[in-house]
């Protein structure tokens, strides 16, 4: 039987470091635009689904996913594993990939590795990162059930919504990393700060279109490595 594959974006406007974030113009598009187009390219993707919240700041969100006719779902601020669950509930999903709205410029191409790499093994958990920071998770809806049935859940699941899935030594997981073969310089391009905002902005102002692949981004880094280095200094928030 055919499963559905649907990406779910989590998106929210009252980031702290960067507010509104999400709708902010890179090179004359919102930032969520840019990201639901590169990732619409996508062979193996069925659904994409925007996972915001009910918080009435991001109406905004929910306003551009009417306009775009994008699918969407509005759930818990602070519970995002149960707003994740829940899109993915809604929409019948069988196999999620789950993205983070700050990864604006991720590839399709590593999407579709990333459910490939999925498809064709035994998996319950897999994460694909690129050189930059940014990674796609794919996993079952199944799978992502279990975590709230094996125990209640943590600080961790509601935040992050994964990190049960491969630090707790009961799931098959594969965490691994793409386009390492390109000699990528130390970059970082999730969009958390005004700094992020100015080095996306700045590659996508290099492009005719918003279709460029990684493999261009990092023949402009090294041409320009000035850019590389606006956010070099900014702290990033991890798993805490």
């Amino acid at each position: 039987m055919l499963k559905t594959i649907s990406i779910s974006i989590e998106a929210r406007m009252t980031s702290t470091r960067l507010p509104g974030k999400t709708l902010k113009l890179i090179n004359g598009k919102p930032a969520l635009e840019i990201m639901v187009n590169r990732v619409r390219q996508a062979k193996l993707v069925n659904k994409i689904i925007i996972a915001t919240t009910t918080n009435c700041e991001d109406d905004a969100i929910v306003e551009w996913c009417k306009m775009n006719n994008v699918n969407y779902f509005r759930g818990s601020e602070n519970n995002v594993y149960e707003r994740v669950l829940k899109a993915h509930q809604k929409f019948n999903t069988d196999i999620i990939v789950e993205l983070t709205g700050d990864c604006i410029l991720i590839t399709a191409e590593l999407v579709d590795y990333a459910i490939q790499l999925y498809l064709d093994n035994d998996y319950d958990y897999i994460s694909v990162s690129d050189p930059a920071s940014m990674s796609a998770q794919v996993y079952s809806l199944k799978t992502l059930k279990s975590v709230k049935y094996d125990r209640e859940l943590e600080y961790l699941d509601k935040e992050h919504v994964t990190p049960y899935l491969y630090t707790s030594g009961k799931y098959k997981t594969l965490l691994t990393k793409m386009y390492e073969d390109l000699d990528c310089p130390e970059v970082s391009f999730p969009l958390d700060t005004k700094q992020d905002l100015e080095i996306i902005d700045k590659i996508c102002k290099n492009f005719d279109n918003f279709s460029f692949s990684f493999k261009e981004i990092v023949e402009f880094i090294k041409k320009n490595p000035n850019i590389a280095k606006i956010n070099k200094n900014i702290r990033r928030k991890g798993l805490t």
